[in-house]
């Protein structure tokens, strides 16, 4: 049985190597068996169709995803401050685009897919969900308020900041600074939090 788990995990990961790579075109059984370094055969054997293929990728993303999330609200430290809370979301962003490249390059390419595919979508909706609930909680610990609309607005800016880092051309992502994580999360912790004067003045210094 653990190995049966760890043969999934390994086809998972090496699923979304693939898809970040290749895109959903080159989204293969074979590609993933060449990429896992298992038998031919074998990833077939476990997903038979393409879909099952970008459902189980899916599910898989948002697994580790809702997991993370729910371990880092268990261990809030007391002494948590809105500083604090700045620096994790600006790591995030940089991480989007760094040691994180492949999973958030294949989370982009199965929004694509959810367009099509309900099953995707559920599975992208636990992810929005438990980023929505977790920027909740993380206001609340430092004595701020956001609602769920605020926090949703923060998470489609982290995904559109981090889709346009990606995919835009690095002179861009500079000259409109869009490579400036802390600076872009400070703005959207604003807007998606506040609607006072301070946050106007926050987004007015970013803008320029």
């Amino acid at each position: 049985m653990t190995q049966r788990g760890n043969r999934r995990e390994l086809l998972a990961d090496a699923a979304i190597e693939v898809l970040a790579r290749d895109g959903g075109r080159g989204l293969t059984h074979r590609a993933i068996d060449r990429e896992a370094r298992v038998p031919e055969g074998t990833t077939k054997n476990y997903y038979p169709t393409r879909n099952a293929l970008f459902e189980a990728i899916a599910h898989y993303l948002a697994e580790r995803h809702v997991a993370a999330l729910e371990a880092l609200c268990a261990h809030i430290p007391e002494d948590v401050c809105p500083d604090d809370i700045t620096a994790l979301y600006a790591a995030m962003l940089s991480r989007m685009s760094g040691n994180a490249r492949s999973q958030f390059l294949a989370l982009f390419e199965l929004h694509l897919e959810a367009v099509r595919n309900p099953e995707v979508r559920a599975a992208l909706g636990e992810i929005s969900r438990a980023s929505v609930d977790t920027a909740v909680q993380l206001h609340a610990a430092v004595g701020r308020r956001i609602g769920r609309r605020g926090a949703g607005l923060l998470d489609a800016g982290m995904l559109g900041v981090a889709l346009s880092t990606l995919s835009l051309p690095g002179e861009l992502v500079g000259d409109l600074g869009l490579d400036d994580a802390e600076g872009l999360t400070r703005a959207l912790l604003t807007l998606g939090a506040t609607r006072d004067e301070q946050a106007l003045e926050v987004l007015r210094d970013w803008a320029g």
